[in-house]
């Protein structure tokens, strides 16, 4: 059987209306072509036009490798000048890459180049939003949002593969407790299905960014990417009016997030080692029981 995959919706354009009965309601995905393309950023934000207006801010960059169970959650592997790296996604391949990084507050001006979409929805929470740089083939792991906010995510300068997972599949994801990442021993767009059998039947959604591209991601979603090429994103944040999203966003950042540092502080690879047996133990019961039903 495998992974089920659909492709996700796409639209050109939408009214608030459409929008809010078809996507924002139902927690649905879908890919706004257009949005972006009346946006300054579109013609601007060329790489180029990045360096130049960001300049050498030392930046935190990410690898592929397995989290220290030591260490906080993203805890970078190193740092660069940020114009280098841009020079070093150009040129080559790399795993490498830079995620939660405000640019923006070193270049104010880029302020004036996109327009949050609050003719679709309200809630937009944050002044500086998140941009995202990676270099062909490098991915992000497996993760839902810790806030568990909605996301219009509008891609720049390359392709990006996505998949998408609905917050239900949690536990046949391998999630691991007191977390909001998966397991990171399976590849989860080309699994090993005897090694992780709960993974097999669980339904996704599948969409490729190209530039100008903007993909709503839901609260809650769970969601993988992979950059196709030396490119990248910013991410537009809002809350859902839900009460209830609102206390798990508490929980997940006030509690949860602190608790976890805590253990892998105190206990390290022996907590570590815990909730990866635990992960797999929550699956295969899912997987036995059928779930989600």
């Amino acid at each position: 059987m495998g992974i089920i995959l659909k492709p996700i919706d796409i639209v050109d354009d939408i009214s608030q209306e459409d929008f809010r009965e078809k996507y924002l309601k139902p927690c649905k995905p879908v890919v706004i072509r257009n949005m972006a393309r009346k946006w300054p950023a579109y013609q601007k934000w060329t790489m180029e036009y990045m360096k130049e207006v960001v300049g050498d801010v030392e930046v935190p960059l990410y690898d592929s490798s397995k989290a220290d169970p030591a260490a906080p959650i993203n805890t970078p592997t190193t740092k660069m000048p940020f114009r280098d790296y841009v020079d070093l996604i150009q040129r080559e391949p790399t795993d490498l890459r830079i995620f939660f990084f405000d640019p923006i507050k070193f270049a104010p001006k880029l302020l004036d180049d996109y327009v949050p979409p609050k003719n679709l929805m309200g809630g937009f929470l944050d002044k500086y939003p998140s941009m995202f740089f990676g270099g062909k083939g490098s991915v992000t792991f497996l993760h839902y949002d810790i806030d568990m906010p909605h996301i219009f995510h509008t891609h720049f300068n390359g392709r990006k593969h996505v998949l998408l997972f609905e917050y239900k599949w949690k536990s046949r994801l391998y999630k691991l407790p007191y977390a909001t990442y998966a397991l990171e021993d399976y590849d989860i767009a080309n699994p090993d299905f005897e090694k992780f059998p709960a993974l097999d039947g669980i339904e996704g959604i599948e969409c490729f960014l190209e530039h100008g591209d903007t993909l709503f991601m839901p609260t809650g979603w769970w969601h993988w990417m992979k950059y196709l090429d030396g490119s990248f994103s910013i991410s537009l944040r809002a809350w859902d009016k839900s009460w209830a999203v609102k206390a798990h966003s508490l929980w997940n950042l006030a509690v949860q997030r602190n608790f976890d540092n805590f253990m892998k502080g105190r206990y390290k690879k022996r907590y570590m080692d815990w909730k990866e047996r635990k992960a797999v133990e929550i699956a295969n019961n899912a997987l036995k029981r059928g779930l989600p039903k």
